[in-house]
């Protein structure tokens, strides 16, 4: 029995041993199988990547030949065209000889038009001059008129004759040939002439004053609060606006539309209770006022909503409040800016 056991120990061990080495070497079997099949298609993907590199090298080289190519043709068709243009420009469009004729011409008629300039120049110059002259002229004979007392008489000589000149001023003769300068009384006219002149025939309506002779304004400011001279008497001193009503006629078709206005309600009243049907009558019906507040998207608002509006900032959709698109009141803009008549600030 024992002998028996050994040989089975032994027939396991010498199992084991032979399923060990037939593992290591399927295992190298397979992985030099491996190994072949990586080296092999390494070697397809070197071959094939490098076909498609050459194939796309060479795609760019005959591209970039192309290119380069029809730079070239470019270059020579633009220097050909720029030959032609030049010669056909100078030929037939911008000729040396047609345009060095035209100078010549533009030259001539400038010196015609320089000379007729010169000419016109010379003739205001002296045109100006004998203006000069004539008010020289009369310049002197109304000196003449003005000074004609100076001329000398058969007792007494002038000033312009002298016994110790040879022979009299020029002045003198002048004198001898004008008149005397006569000097008119100004009339004087009073100021209230025309107005008793106009008075009896009613000629000029009754104006009131609107302006009142200006103080003068270049004095100093006073030291203190105060505003400036100037401004002061412009404000002093503004001509009168009356009111509308002051203005307008009782006459007026305006004033006597308004006095029947009056007259016509009295005559004819309106009544303020809307007539109700008498179905209606003991519904006690009342009138639907929306209010501004109820008909946003905000709901019901409390009390107060109905006598008098209030006014909620925290639900404003924007920060500032409601714009007016009405003008404003000039009486209202002369606030605090303007005198009364007792020197008070409005």
């Amino acid at each position: 029995f024992i002998f028996f056991r050994a040989i089975d120990e032994d027939r396991r061990t010498k199992y084991k041993a032979a399923v060990k080495i037939q593992r290591w070497f399927r295992a190298c079997r397979v992985r030099a199988y491996l190994r072949h099949l990586s080296k092999m298609a390494i070697l397809i993907q070197k071959w094939w990547r490098g076909y498609l590199r050459r194939k796309n090298f060479r795609e760019i080289v005959e591209r970039a030949y192309f290119i380069k190519k029809l730079k070239f043709y470019n270059e020579m068709a633009v220097r050909i065209q720029k030959m032609w243009r030049g010669y056909y420009v100078r030929k037939y469009i911008h000729n040396f000889y047609a345009l060095k004729k035209y100078l010549k011409a533009v030259s001539m008629n400038n010196e015609l038009v320089r000379s007729e300039l010169q000419e016109y120049a010379e003739m205001k110059e002296n045109e100006e001059k004998m203006k000069d002259l004539e008010k020289k002229e009369k310049q002197k004979k109304y000196q003449a008129r003005k000074m004609h007392y100076l001329l000398s008489t058969e007792q007494i000589p002038g000033i312009y004759n002298s016994p110790f000149r040879k022979s009299p001023d020029p002045m003198e003769l002048l004198l001898q040939k004008s008149k005397p300068l006569i000097h008119r009384k100004q009339q004087v006219k009073s100021p209230l002439a025309d107005e008793l002149y106009d008075w009896p025939t009613c000629k000029k309506p009754p104006a009131f004053i609107t302006a009142l002779p200006l103080l003068p304004a270049d004095r100093q400011k006073p030291q203190g609060p105060f505003r400036d001279p100037a401004e002061v008497l412009q404000q002093r001193y503004k001509p009168l606006e009356p009111t509308l009503r002051v203005r307008e006629s009782m006459y007026s078709p305006l004033a006597k539309a308004r006095e029947a206005t009056p007259r016509e309600e009295w005559r004819s009243p309106i009544h303020d209770k809307e007539f109700l049907p008498f179905s209606s009558y003991h519904k006690k019906y009342e009138k639907y006022e929306p209010s501004l507040c109820k008909s946003g998207k905000y709901g019901q608002e409390a009390y107060g909503t109905k006598y008098f509006r209030e006014v909620y900032p925290k639900k404003w959709i924007v920060d500032k409040d409601f714009e007016t698109l009405f003008s404003s009141v000039v009486l209202f803009e002369k606030f605090g800016k303007t005198y009364s008549s007792t020197g008070q600030i409005v």
